[in-house]
């Protein structure tokens, strides 16, 4: 959870939920949740993947889950640049303003 937390800093319009950081519209909804490498054999640390989920609210007002990407940059700054156009590209709107 501490990448995430440190990505608040990037996406100030996204809310913490403690388990996940949402942005949500009247027709999106994106979350991202961040994930650990459980292989305890290796001896190598890696970051950890951060799983952008990208939701499309249907006619009957339900987000249903359309696609997903992880993320897996070491460096914090590029992480949220790469979200960020990602999203911006499946959605058509910008993180840190609003999604729309």
């Amino acid at each position: 959870m501490e990448l995430l937390r440190a990505l608040r800093e990037y996406f100030p319009t996204a809310v913490f939920t403690g388990r996940c950081m949402v942005f949500i519209s009247e027709d999106w909804r994106v979350e991202l949740t961040e994930h650990h490498d459980n292989d305890f054999t290796r001896t190598a640390v890696d970051a950890p993947i951060i799983r952008v989920k990208i939701f499309k609210k249907a006619l009957d007002g339900e987000f249903f889950s359309g696609h997903y990407e992880d993320f897996q940059l070491p460096v914090i700054g590029e992480l949220a640049d790469q979200i960020e156009k990602y999203v911006q590209l499946a959605v058509g709107s910008n993180l840190r303003e609003e999604v729309d």
